[in-house]
């Protein structure tokens, strides 16, 4: 369906899992395996198209989208060495908050090469008109904010609906639902979900522990990854909305005090590349008050990981659009995203989003 026309803020490992993903599906219509919905309100995968991208490294600006996802840093799986790109090419994005200063200090290979053409407020809005995009995927590393906000003006401005991928409060700020809303214009965030990864499994199991009528006294979570995504996050003045989202996610489910629990990414390993080790600990009580302990590991293509659930919120935009429903859309956002405007249990929020589907559809 061409009036699914996606641009993309930040061609890393994310957005290559996206494109290489929507070729995969197209040529294979009737795959259901790696999707949370195979349809959504008649929508298949393959009907998503790409119009643009956006970017500041210069080994990936002025390239085609198909190329530039395969460039220097990006670590991500190629499980689709041709992907269509229906034409997309990536122009320079603004530089704003995107590039951490300590990133400087690494090697070539794993670094942002910043190019020296960036791009203004009316260049971006410019090319998301011209190249007539109808939503945008917010892929720009943890702790861009200004970058986000940018991104987002662009799109008021350009009538573009939006999918915050990232843990800056967008979606869940009422001043931003509000300026969507009054565009008329659709909104999902905060913060994706993983499809099955660690936030959705510690979270489950929490909550399976407490139903079972476990006292839990403390947990934690630690993730190491080696994708520029930890190489982001080492710089801990980015982590603060990082580590509210991955919280509340969790805690949203199952109340904790403060001090007895502890959510966050942990470290930088390079050589794990885009692979994501997440290991889950609870100190429990049972019967008798008697203790009980588990740790759990969990290791998982990190990309990947998100794009099941973002084909999903791309399609979602879309019948918004169709039907003209603006402003943050609850529970869509509820069901996909860490931090939406509106927490619901993870059941509740599944049947809201699919009852949503059938409603608009």
């Amino acid at each position: 369906m061409s009036d699914i026309r996606v641009a993309i803020a930040g061609v890393g490992n994310c957005a290559s899992t996206l494109v290489q993903g929507v070729t995969w599906y197209r040529k294979n219509p009737a795959e259901k395996t790696g999707l949370i919905h195979h349809m959504v309100g008649g929508l298949k995968v393959g009907d998503i198209h790409f119009a643009c991208a956006f970017d500041v490294d210069a080994r990936k600006v002025g390239q085609p989208l198909a190329k530039a996802i395969f460039a220097k840093p990006n670590s991500s799986e190629i499980f689709q060495p041709k992907p269509d790109d229906d034409g997309a090419k990536v122009f320079p994005g603004p530089i704003a908050d995107g590039v951490a200063a300590h990133l400087t200090n690494f090697s070539a290979d794993r670094r942002a090469v910043v190019g020296n053409t960036t791009a203004s407020l009316a260049d971006v809005v410019a090319t998301l008109k011209k190249t007539r995009a109808t939503v945008l995927v917010n892929y720009l590393p943890v702790g861009s904010q200004k970058g986000t906000e940018l991104y987002a003006q662009a799109c008021l401005e350009a009538r573009v609906a939006m999918v915050n991928c990232i843990p800056i409060f967008l979606a869940s700020d009422p001043a931003w639902a509000k300026k969507f809303k009054a565009a008329r214009l659709p909104l999902v965030g905060d913060d994706v979900k993983s499809q099955f990864g660690a936030t959705i499994t510690h979270r489950v199991l929490m909550k399976l522990a407490q139903q079972r009528g476990m006292a839990i006294d403390s947990s934690y979570q630690l993730n190491v990854g080696g994708n520029t995504d930890f190489l982001n996050m080492l710089e801990r003045a980015r982590l603060s909305s990082k580590k509210t989202s991955k919280t509340e996610a969790v805690t949203s489910q199952v109340p904790m005090e403060e001090g007895t629990i502890h959510i966050g990414p942990s470290d930088y390993v390079p050589f794990l590349k885009d692979k994501k080790v997440c290991y889950v600990r609870m100190n429990m009580r049972g019967f008798g008050g008697l203790p009980m302990e588990l740790d759990m590991k969990l290791q998982v293509e990190d990309s990947p990981n998100s794009a099941g659930v973002v084909v999903d919120a791309i399609r979602c935009l879309a019948l918004a659009r169709r039907a003209k429903i603006s402003g943050s859309l609850d529970e869509v956002s509820a069901a996909l995203m860490k931090r939406p405007r509106r927490q619901m249990k993870d059941e509740d929020a599944a049947a809201a989003m699919d009852r949503w589907i059938e409603k608009v559809a």
